[in-house]
């Protein structure tokens, strides 16, 4: 049970972090998106990447 709660915890705090992610790539002014090569309607992807590796 204690190993259950663990990957379950494990795995909201990477949810956390992708909702986090994607919501601050949104955020971001336009200008210093392009200017790091980012396009902002590719917010879940970049964020799938850099939180689960996928």
């Amino acid at each position: 049970m204690a190993q259950f709660m663990s990957s379950l915890r494990a795995r909201l705090n990477k949810r956390a972090a992708y909702n986090r992610t994607v919501r601050e790539i949104r955020a971001m002014p336009r200008d210093v998106a392009l200017d790091l090569d980012i396009y902002p309607g590719d917010a879940e992807k970049i964020a799938r990447k850099a939180v689960y590796g996928i």
